[in-house]
This record gives C-alpha cells, structure tokens and sequence, in this order.
C-alpha cells in the first residue's frame, strides 16, 4: 500500500473528513516551504553560470560540431 495519502481519501488526522478538505492545504504549503529553503540553499551553493557560447572548446575553426575537417569541395552532379 502506498504511504501517500489521495486526495479523497480520509484525513490522517482522524477527522472523517477528506484528506483534501481537511489537511491538503496544509501538508502542501509545509512541502512548499521546504522546497524553496532546499532552493535557496542550492543556489548559494552553486556556481555562476557563464553566459552561453563563452567558452566551447569543442567548436574550432577548421572542424564542424562533428569534429570532421570542413573542406569546400565541389558537389558531384550528373548521373552514373
């Protein structure tokens, strides 16, 4: 049996009542709460982002997002 409560289901508190109408509300705004300190404290915590593109090191000038050489051949046309 699943340890989280539906929302239609009886409230743990023993009210009768749905958990929805009785403690949803609540329970929600507590897990809201401990998601933003775990947020916050994320972020102080993390790096700075750079902004995009400042440095690719994989992007040089004589090789394409594959790595393979670019070269300016001449397409091919005709039949064989």
């Amino acid at each position: 049996m699943s340890s989280e409560l539906g929302r239609n289901d009886p409230c743990h508190c023993g009210s009768g009542k749905k958990y929805k109408a009785c403690h949803l509300g609540q329970d929600e705004a507590t897990a809201r709460e401990a998601r933003s300190q775990a947020g916050e404290a994320a972020a102080t915590t993390a790096p700075k982002h750079q902004r995009p593109g400042a440095q690719q090191p994989w992007k040089r000038s004589g090789q394409n997002a594959r790595g393979f050489q670019k070269h300016s051949a001449p397409r091919k046309v005709g039949g064989s």
